[in-house]
């Protein structure tokens, strides 16, 4: 097996692994600053398997441009008060949120 094969096969794990969830389940990840921001302008998957890869430079650009971060305070209060729903995916030790309104 190639080793882009391998590639393939692991995004396509971390898809299914990926799903929706209340950002309420998600609080003590929150509290221990392991839930991490996906802007909803980039792909979660791709992301996750970006950091699983422990691609710094990918990861550093995505930081930069405020595409990923840690949840912020007030994130996740807003979050907590709407009762969102949140995509979400592991990578160890991290937890990976990315929110999406209802309208997209």
């Amino acid at each position: 097996m190639t080793t882009e094969n391998q590639r393939e096969i692991y995004r396509a794990k971390v898809n299914l692994e990926t799903s929706l969830i209340a950002w309420k389940e998600l609080q003590r990840f929150f509290a221990s600053g392991a839930a991490i921001y996906v802007s909803d302008t980039l792909d979660l998957v791709e992301v996750a398997f970006q950091i699983s890869e422990d691609n710094k430079a990918q990861v550093a650009e995505w930081m930069a441009a405020g595409f990923v971060a840690r949840v912020t305070d007030q994130q996740a209060l807003a979050w907590y008060e709407a009762d969102a729903d949140v995509w979400a995916v592991v990578v160890s030790p991290y937890v990976l949120v990315q929110y999406r309104s209802a309208a997209q």
